[in-house]
């Protein structure tokens, strides 16, 4: 098999992983449908912020004779708060306030008297803007460390060498999740590092266990079943980062005014 042949598989396999993460994430938009007078709208609701009020539009028309958001502090159990959108620019728009870095709300709406996500209301997490020159190469990185990866197990499975790409997995792991990966979550939230043992974040945390098997994978680089870890080091790296981004991130506690 052509090495471009190993690169197309390992590009569309990333891009799959990449594409499925970011879906499946809690940052990604909330939709709904709405339904009124017979015509449904799909709408889509963020569910992260950056530090300022975050301005929610909903392409509506001019149907709705009400349109309600509910919002309130998360996790807390005080009483929503009421804003009543107001239709401008051909939109119907309310804000939700802004909150401290990592504070969350819950929200949900009501259009003409009918609830939509009450039951389960979006919850979107404030958080500072990180600048392009420091977020660009840690995405780069990360997507590279992917496809790296995903060539390397090609290479393993067929027998070819592979630890030229099994180093450069490493590093480009290493750059993006522990030098990089720590400047975005500096900027965006405060701390520099939120996974063990200081928090519970799955974004450092699944970044933390990939980087140790694949440092394996590196140490028994010369045994002769090397490949069997480097395999695995793969695999897990693929299982994990599949897991939504972001989940179980830093959050503020409205009880004691610190981030955990």
């Amino acid at each position: 098999m052509k090495q471009s042949v190993y690169w197309l598989l390992a590009i569309v396999i990333t891009l799959a992983l990449s594409i499925y993460q970011r879906m499946t994430g809690p940052t990604h938009p909330k939709s709904v449908t709405i339904e009124l007078r017979g015509e449904s709208y799909k709408v889509k609701l963020p569910r992260s912020g950056v530090r300022h009020d975050e301005i929610i539009t909903l392409n509506l028309g001019d149907c709705p004779r009400t349109v309600i958001l509910h919002y309130r502090q998360y996790p807390t159990t005080n009483d929503y708060t009421t804003v009543p959108f107001v239709y401008k620019d051909s939109a119907w728009q309310a804000a939700l306030p802004l909150q401290p870095i990592a504070g969350k709300l819950q929200y949900y709406l009501t259009v003409d008297g009918k609830d939509y996500l009450k039951d389960e209301p979006v919850i979107i997490r404030f958080r500072n803007d990180v600048p392009a020159y420091i977020l660009t190469p840690h995405i780069l990185l990360m997507f590279g460390a992917m496809l790296f990866a995903v060539y390397t197990l090609l290479l393993v499975l067929t027998h070819k060498p592979y630890s030229r790409w099994l180093k450069i997995t490493v590093i480009t792991l290493f750059a993006g999740g522990f030098i990089l990966g720590p400047l975005v979550q500096h900027a965006a939230f405060g701390p520099w590092w939120a996974g063990f043992p200081y928090g519970t974040d799955l974004t450092d945390n699944k970044t933390l266990i990939s980087f140790l098997f694949f440092l394996a994978a590196l140490a028994t680089l010369k045994w002769k079943h090397n490949r069997w870890v480097v395999a695995l080091a793969v695999l897990l790296m693929i299982a994990i980062f599949s897991i939504p981004h972001s989940a179980y991130g830093s959050e503020y506690d409205y009880t004691t005014q610190k981030i955990k």
